[in-house]
């Protein structure tokens, strides 16, 4: 539940941003989304990648339909050397999810840096079971 609320929370600021401030604020939104929610590392990247690769994607879909894939084809064929406009739809929203989720990776562990919880597997477990490795007296 918590990775479907990040997704949409980036993807809405990143959007709000896009309004105003370059492309790369998608990166912003990143690092607020990942230093907002409590996340593991791994998983703020991929909520991240998931919400500005889904927006970028689903943008650049529909704007190049509305042009009957011109502009594309022609960009497909400039850069990627491809008549295949898709590819350059999906490289699109692999470039904005790859800008967004390397911001929710930073956010997420400059808020695990400045709180001082660096767990690791064996804190965590620790934890878990109870253990720990004290002895009684």
């Amino acid at each position: 539940m918590k990775f479907i609320f990040a997704v949409i929370s980036t993807a809405l600021l990143a959007y709000a941003g896009g309004i105003f401030l370059p492309w790369w604020s998608v990166a912003l939104a990143g690092f607020i989304s990942g230093a907002w929610l409590l996340q593991r590392p791994g998983t703020a990247f991929l909520s991240g990648f998931t919400s500005v690769f889904l927006l970028w994607a689903g943008f650049a879909f529909v704007r190049s339909q509305a042009n009957d894939d011109l502009l594309a084809t022609r960009f497909a064929q400039l850069i990627l050397k491809s008549d295949n406009p898709l590819l350059l739809v999906l490289l699109t929203g692999v470039i904005g999810g790859l800008s967004a989720g390397l911001g929710a990776l930073a956010g997420s562990l400059g808020r695990s840096l400045i709180s001082g919880k660096d767990q690791t597997a064996a804190d965590t477990l620790e934890a878990t079971s109870g253990a720990s490795d004290q002895q009684p007296g």
